[in-house]
């Protein structure tokens, strides 16, 4: 197992900042978080940077960019079906797609975080679910002598393992694999060391974060039975990233030592897969 984290963690710092600090962290992988070209939501997203310039700091560091976490989903349906095509433009995720392809290329990133994501209510799950295969489908084509693969995180009206293992059987492309968010299975009552197991070598990215008292906390001082779910892909011979999350993104307030709390939580994953905390001076 590989240790990673996502820069969720710290979104308003920039790239020199953060490499000052992945020096000491000692995770082997980071997830930058990017909301694609034209944003301005987090100081260090590879978008609005130079890809060139983002690669050779991290090499400096030698810590992987593991792969870019995007908001890319394909649920968005398009009425009426007939005339969607023409009044609307149904393959823009597909497009959207292609773009970070071609930007995780530049940055030698192999891995592309995407959603499934939220089926509408009222909807039959089947002609969903052909909807988001249709648009990975294409997506997954893209990648193709890439170099750069496509990975499916659970969330939203495909929650489980079981949801992802079904999409990527229908998709059939080796160009989409799986990323499995534990906390979210977790959240509609799958066990993660279950979901491991369904979804097998097509798993190269597993998410944990930890939780106290409903508020994000380091690696192992939370309710979220990470332990256990490391353990479990140490059971199972998993090789991939585990990425921890810590969502300060999403949270008020400046309450949080980050640099802290992320030597820590490094330290505590490294404990758990068996490793050594490398630190680097």
């Amino acid at each position: 197992m590989k240790p990673a984290f996502s820069t969720v963690a710290c979104p308003q710092w920039t790239f020199p900042r953060l490499f000052d600090h992945l020096e000491r962290w000692g995770f082997m992988g980071c997830e930058l978080r990017t909301f694609g070209y034209g944003s301005t939501q987090f100081a260090c997203d590879p978008a609005m940077s130079d890809a060139a310039k983002v690669r050779h700091g991290f090499e400096k560091t030698g810590v992987a960019i593991a792969s870019l976490g995007t908001s890319l989903r394909y649920d968005q349906k398009f009425s009426p079906p007939v005339l969607a095509s023409v009044l609307h433009d149904v393959d823009r995720s597909v497009r959207e797609t292609k773009s970070l392809v071609d930007l995780a290329v530049q940055l030698e990133c192999p891995l592309l975080r995407v959603f499934a994501f939220e089926l509408p209510g009222g909807e039959q799950r089947k002609t969903g679910l052909a909807r988001v295969v249709d648009r990975l489908k294409k997506a997954a084509d893209h990648c193709r002598n890439s170099g750069v693969r496509l990975m499916l995180e659970n969330g939203g009206s495909f929650s489980t393992a079981t949801d992802l293992a079904e999409i990527l059987d229908a998709v059939d492309n080796p160009m989409l694999a799986a990323c499995y968010s534990a906390p979210v299975a977790m959240s509609v009552g799958e066990d993660p060391a279950a979901g491991i197991n369904v979804l097998g070598d097509r798993c190269v990215c597993v998410k944990i974060k930890d939780m106290k008292h409903s508020q994000p906390c380091a690696l192992g001082e939370g309710e979220l039975r990470c332990r256990e779910t490391v353990n479990a892909l140490s059971r199972a011979g998993f090789e991939g990233w585990v990425t921890y999350e810590f969502d300060r993104a999403w949270l008020s307030g400046d309450a949080w030592d980050i640099d802290a709390l992320m030597t820590q939580s490094a330290k505590t994953l490294y404990e758990w897969v068996g490793g050594r905390t490398v630190v680097r001076v």
